[in-house]
């Protein structure tokens, strides 16, 4: 996703070194670039940080039980004679 993201502002750049006005090619790199591409970038990213919540969650409500969370590896036992 990141590659489309680059592309864009990289089209986006070219864009606005064409503008006629310095003025207009900074408005154009933010209005068709920056600002669209957080919009999208943030909304895309929501269900990978509602995951990481209830990971956290989870965690936290394992370790105020005594367990050990489920993500985290079991120690290991050594059998000596």
């Amino acid at each position: 996703m990141y590659i489309v993201a680059i592309a864009w502002l990289y089209v986006v750049f070219m864009m606005s070194i064409t503008e006629q006005s310095v003025t207009a090619g900074i408005m154009t790199f933010f209005l068709y670039g920056v600002f669209p591409l957080t919009i999208v970038l943030y909304l895309m990213g929501t269900p990978q940080r509602k995951r990481n919540r209830q990971i956290r969650e989870k965690s936290k409500a394992a370790h105020e039980a005594g367990q050990r969370p489920a993500n985290e590896a079991a120690p290991e036992q050594k059998n000596e004679p």
